[in-house]
């Protein structure tokens, strides 16, 4: 990972501040409007140095590319910035819900660009969706640095008031209270409840109970977006500075919303990158809940890298529910087969409630 990269004004002040030389910097979607006199000045060297989106005068555009830099200006007309430096948050992709409802959110309007663009060939379009993810999967890797995360998995479909869905809150508080940050899909049902527990976890327990009882008259996502994520913001603005976790979903699902309770937010367009790099980074273990047949996908997803030992050692396999994992859909039956012999049968445990969870993580990590 390089270390030369600016991603706010700040950062850039402080490096021509301490050193006058850009030379080899990447720098990421700064506004540098008002730093024409630095970026031209002689005694600020660019050679080398890289501006990714970044918005700037011609004057300075010119300077820059004559002292040996690349210039990779904003692109204009898309509802996104290809060249972001940083994770997105709930309030940047939902901005304008309350005015204008879901359809004029950036969400929204990402998702409608990329509808009317993912099939039409154009490798400008093409471009320009890989260079974003590349750009968020910077970003998140900057974010999890020293983080021990754990993934939490399940079904997209738990709705808002259910007794799995206030289970799967509390898996995530116990996780977040336990010292790992927890990252999820990022979308609606058990990932949102995951996030939502990550977010209660630094408040009293009723938090959390009050909460549920706020989210479960807007139970789904469908017929209304905008409805279920008011409702998510409301829990929000009456318990401000949650608890941080991390969502990482795609814009592949359209019809799948980000969840507001995840702080931190890797959106992409790729959902192979995004699935990979989910499970690729839940270094501290993954909690698989009762899900269909995208759930089955990650278990096996997190399962072959186990099984071959190519991310090194095995991490821990929890899946919740054992009527669901041996008889509805038998997954566990073929991951134990499996895992017969190998390192990571000491790394798998299937418990039958959330509560078993944390504490069947626990002892996988100490087996």
């Amino acid at each position: 990972m390089i270390d030369r990269e600016i991603e706010s004004l700040e950062e850039f002040d402080h490096v021509i501040e301490g050193t006058g030389s850009l030379n080899g910097w990447r720098v990421q979607s700064v506004d540098l409007s008002d730093r024409t006199e630095a970026l031209t000045s002689a005694a600020h060297e660019t050679e080398g140095a890289v501006f990714l989106g970044c918005r700037m005068t011609p004057e300075a555009m010119a300077a820059i590319r004559d002292g040996g830099g690349l210039v990779f200006p904003p692109v204009p007309r898309v509802p996104f910035d290809p060249y972001r430096g940083r994770l997105y948050s709930p309030e940047e992709l939902f901005e304008g819900l309350s005015d204008g409802g879901y359809e004029a959110t950036p969400d929204a309007r990402s998702y409608a660009w990329f509808q009317r663009t993912k099939a039409d060939g154009d490798v400008f379009s093409s471009m320009l969706r890989a260079v974003h993810d590349d750009a968020v999967s910077d970003a998140l890797d900057e974010h999890l640095v020293g983080a021990r995360v754990v993934g939490v998995m399940g079904g997209h479909k738990l709705k808002r008031g259910t007794d799995a869905y206030a289970g799967a809150a509390r898996l995530g508080r116990a996780l977040t209270r336990a010292g790992h940050t927890v990252a999820t899909g990022g979308g609606p049902g058990a990932m949102e409840a995951a996030n939502l527990g990550a977010y209660a976890a630094p408040f009293d327990d009723g938090m959390l109970s009050k909460a549920l009882e706020m989210l479960a008259e807007s139970p789904s996502f469908e017929p209304s977006v905008g409805d279920w994520a008011e409702a998510a913001f409301q829990v929000r603005d009456g318990w401000p500075g949650g608890g941080a976790s991390v969502g990482i979903p795609t814009w592949f699902y359209g019809h799948e919303p980000p969840n507001a309770f995840a702080q931190h937010i890797a959106k992409y367009f790729v959902n192979a990158v995004r699935e990979d790099g989910l499970l690729a980074r839940s270094n501290a273990g993954v909690v698989f809940l009762p899900g269909a047949a995208g759930t089955v996908q990650e278990i096996f997803d997190h399962a072959t890298p186990n099984y071959y030992g190519s991310r090194g050692a095995p991490t821990p396999m929890v899946l919740v529910d054992k009527a669901h994992w041996t008889e509805t859909l038998p997954a566990w039956p073929l991951l134990t087969a499996l895992a017969q012999g190998r390192p990571m049968e000491r790394r798998i445990a299937l418990v039958d409630s959330v509560e078993e969870a944390p504490a069947a993580l626990e002892r996988l990590t100490e087996g």
